[in-house]
């Protein structure tokens, strides 16, 4: 019975630990704003959003990489749908892709990216946030991870 309890334990440790919030940043999409948690190391981007059951109107989560590339994603073990933005060097959104709670079908960005925006599902839509609208905030520098 130790060893099934330990079992519990470490799936609990686990959730609560992907649920912990990450530092955010401020961003601004004309007059809305946005509380983004950033992911900028392969630990936080592995984990992104995966077990939540809820986040905030405005909340999101950023994903910065060092260097554009053509990024893609996936739901699994995440359990909100989520949109994602991905965003170009410039701040400028390149293109939207609704995604489903739970799936492994892959979602990508048409051209190399450095940054991916996380929101609840039809926040980008119900806000008319197209591709080419530029976002404030985003941190345009190059990370350097250690």
């Amino acid at each position: 019975m130790v060893c099934c309890g330990l079992l519990l334990s470490s799936h609990a440790i686990a959730q609560d630990s992907a649920q912990s919030r990450l530092p955010t940043v401020e961003l601004t999409a004309g007059m809305h704003v946005i509380q983004a948690e950033v992911a900028r190391t392969y630990d936080q981007q592995s984990t992104g959003l995966m077990y939540r059951r809820k986040m905030g109107i405005n909340e999101g989560m950023l994903f910065v990489y060092e260097a554009p590339q053509i990024r893609c994603y996936w739901m699994r073990n995440t359990h909100i749908p989520l949109t994602i933005a991905f965003i170009d060097d410039e701040g400028a959104i390149v293109n939207l892709r609704d995604m489903q709670p739970r799936s492994e079908r892959s979602h990508c960005s048409t051209k190399p990216v450095r940054y991916a925006l996380e929101m609840n599902q039809g926040w980008f839509k119900a806000r008319g946030l197209k591709p080419g609208f530029k976002l404030h905030g985003i941190p345009l520098t190059p990370v350097v991870i250690p």
